[in-house]
């Protein structure tokens, strides 16, 4: 039998790169590993409005960069970059708390912007999730997102699908919109994916959201390693 596999893995080494970059220290893997993890769950969590698109972090001897990239930089970062310096604080309680590992390192935070939101997986599926939450009916809201996705030059195809008890009913269902092309098993095809929750009075409802922006070749990969 066939297995689903998630685009971003199956593409790991061939158009895409890892999230979590180390530089030394093999021997620090597990809890190097357990704190990338704690971490990214955090953001994730306390960040939820900013629409966060991804959390990478680098590591080396000296510091541990955490890049978050969002589509409300000015939001997040605040007046004179109070945002920046609290969550700081925050997330220095959070590694004490979880005793997790940061030895002699400096702990940076980075801040990039999602220029083009409606073409990010992970800020579409939260633009769903803060709609439904807002109680708009689904099957509108999948036909205005996709809508608005599309209408970038640089999409292809996308795709979403919500599960759930949809519009309250009682037996929990799945429902999923589609327009353009969606190759998912041709590994030089850009596949954003993303996966989000609803919380809904009478439970969560399911998120995926699928953006194709075409075919990467490695001369494409050599240009944007030289930039």
């Amino acid at each position: 039998m066939s297995h689903s596999v998630h685009p971003y893995s199956h593409r790991l080494g061939i158009i895409r790169d890892w999230k979590s970059r180390w530089f030394g220290a093999p021997s620090e893997y597990r809890k190097f590993l357990k704190a990338d993890i704690t971490l990214r769950e955090f953001l994730t969590k306390e960040l939820r409005p900013f629409f966060i698109g991804g959390i990478e972090i680098e590591r080396n001897q000296k510091f541990l960069r955490i890049i978050i990239k969002t589509s409300r930089p000015g939001m997040l970062i605040g007046r004179s970059g109070d945002g920046v310096v609290k969550l700081r604080e925050k997330l220095l309680k959070v590694i004490a708390r979880n005793k997790l590992v940061l030895g002699k390192q400096e702990l940076k935070i980075d801040v990039e912007e999602i220029k083009a939101p409606e073409t990010d997986a992970a800020v579409v599926g939260m633009m769903v999730a803060e709609a439904l939450e807002k109680r708009l009916p689904f099957r509108r809201v999948l036909k205005q997102t996709i809508e608005k996705v599309v209408a970038n030059r640089d999409v292809l195809g996308v795709k979403i699908k919500l599960s759930g008890r949809l519009g309250g009913a009682e037996m929990a269902r799945q429902e999923d919109l589609k327009k353009g092309q969606i190759p998912l098993q041709t590994l030089r095809a850009n596949i954003d994916f993303a996966r989000e929750k609803a919380h809904m009075t009478y439970g969560d409802i399911g998120i995926k959201v699928w953006i194709y922006k075409g075919q990467v070749f490695a001369k494409d990969l050599k240009a944007a390693q030289q930039k």
